[in-house]
């Protein structure tokens, strides 16, 4: 029987604020997966603490924040999902609750991507100009089912997301201790062709991603245009 390979779980840990990515948590979670990495996990996994995975940017103060402050925020959120979508370890996110923007994208960055049956998703940041994720949601649903999504800034839920592609299960919270099992059991009988087939995967459109990401937020205006989408609700 081939040994149990190290697992890292990663929690978001701001239940009072939803699990919302302050600049202090994101580089929390960046320094987490380098450390995991270092440290030789097999499998990292991402669970939020409270009511929901992540409700995405945190937008609290940005009226106090020059825009290419928002900016950087936004560059180390793209940071922390491209290191996530390329890791040589099996990533698995469990969301549960209602989930925005930058949290589904953590999701979709991930290999397994497991939602409870109550989970929902909604990617609202081109309703203010931000590309952010859209390929990546794009590769996992299709080109069109990503457009109509994506263009009327719906909310799915966990039984749409698996239908789609975005999740790869659904499952009720007490049942992901034995998905993480299994995924740890998954990158054991991989043994040493585990990375090389995770290396082989991962996403050649990371410059890319970056490159439309900074475009995007760096247009003059962004805080009227969060300001804006804000006030629609």
């Amino acid at each position: 029987m081939a040994e149990a390979p190290p697992v890292r779980v990663i929690r978001l840990d701001r239940p009072e604020k939803a699990n919302a990515l302050s600049a202090e948590l994101v580089e929390s979670l960046i320094a987490q997966v380098q450390d995991a990495h270092a440290s030789g996990a097999a499998v990292i996994a991402f669970r939020g603490e409270g009511r929901n995975l992540s409700a995405g940017f945190d937008f609290g103060g940005y009226q106090d924040q020059p825009e290419e402050a928002l900016v950087a925020r936004f560059v180390r959120i793209e940071t922390l999902l491209q290191a996530v979508a390329s890791s040589p370890a099996l990533t698995v996110a469990f969301a549960h609750g209602r989930n925005f923007g930058a949290g589904a994208d953590l999701f979709a960055a991930c290999k397994w991507r497991v939602a409870a049956p109550g989970a929902t998703f909604r990617m609202p940041g081109l309703a203010f100009g931000l590309v952010l994720g859209t390929r990546r949601f794009a590769a996992l649903v299709g080109r069109e089912p990503a457009r109509a999504i994506l263009e009327t800034l719906s909310t799915f839920d966990a039984r749409q997301a698996l239908e789609m592609g975005f999740a790869t299960a659904v499952a009720e919270p007490p049942e992901w201790e034995a998905l993480l099992d299994a995924a740890s059991t998954t990158v054991a009988n991989l043994g040493p062709g585990r990375e090389a087939l995770y290396r082989v995967l991962a996403s050649p459109t990371d410059a890319e991603d970056m490159r439309d990401l900074v475009r995007s937020a760096s247009v003059p205006g962004l805080k009227d245009r969060i300001a804006s989408y804000l006030a629609r609700g």
